[in-house]
């Protein structure tokens, strides 16, 4: 119920600040920093080819020291249901972000499944993206509007990559979403004002190399956040 609260205040006709999402924590001293800046969500990665992969056990020990009000976020790529089964079996787990090609049909049988609110990333480069997120809207509780990956890239996200804001802004959708892709402290205030996100998602922008959060970064991105 906690979760599905911050969830259902966070769209766009919400007051109050502005909620962020750092994505790709893999220390305590990470999950520690994001508390402290006051992110919303913190997010842990199951993708063997990111540098932000973590195990099932490292996973489990970095969200059992996430406080009441961080919510914990499993991101997923197309994950199958052995491989969910075995996370949630053993992390405490908020929220499910799926972050590959998952079908709408797959996105509603992961939601059945397990009975957790599922937040489903598309990723956006011209027009014709736009229409997925209407798709995935009715399936999904909560939308995740990232840049799309180039064809070559070795993930689907956490590239630091932007899109161009202009194609979602005044657009509204039937479920609160949050805004990815290229984030910074110093764009944030702009991408936000544009888009009218009232959630944001970062992950490289506040790493001193990949993978590598900086505490110092964190922070201001999230007084970035909150400030706008």
């Amino acid at each position: 119920m906690p979760v599905r609260l911050v969830m259902a205040g966070a769209d766009l006709g919400a007051q109050g600040p502005v909620r962020a999402k750092i994505c790709g924590l893999t220390t305590p001293a990470d999950v520690e920093a994001a508390a402290s800046a006051g992110a919303a969500y913190g997010g842990f990665v199951f993708f063997a080819r990111s540098p932000r992969h973590l195990s099932i056990s490292a996973a489990r020990e970095l969200a059992v020291l996430a406080p009441v009000g961080l919510a914990k976020v499993a991101l997923t790529v197309d994950a199958d249901d052995a491989q969910l089964d075995a996370i949630l079996s053993s992390v405490p787990i908020d929220i499910l972000q799926l972050h590959g090609k998952e079908t709408p049909d797959r996105v509603s049988q992961i939601r059945a499944r397990y009975g957790l609110p599922v937040m489903k990333a598309v990723g956006v480069a011209d027009a014709a993206d736009v229409v997925a997120l209407d798709l995935y809207s009715a399936v999904s509780d909560m939308l995740l509007v990232d840049a799309k990956a180039p064809k070559d890239a070795a993930l689907p996200g956490g590239n630091g990559l932007a899109f161009d804001w202009r194609l979602i802004a005044g657009r509204r959708w039937t479920r609160p979403w949050m805004l990815a892709g290229g984030l910074t402290a110093a764009n944030v205030a702009e991408a936000i004002h544009l888009t009218g996100a009232r959630q944001v998602d970062v992950s490289s922008g506040v790493e001193s190399t990949p993978g590598k959060k900086d505490a110092d970064m964190i922070a201001e991105f999230v007084r970035a956040t909150v400030a706008a």
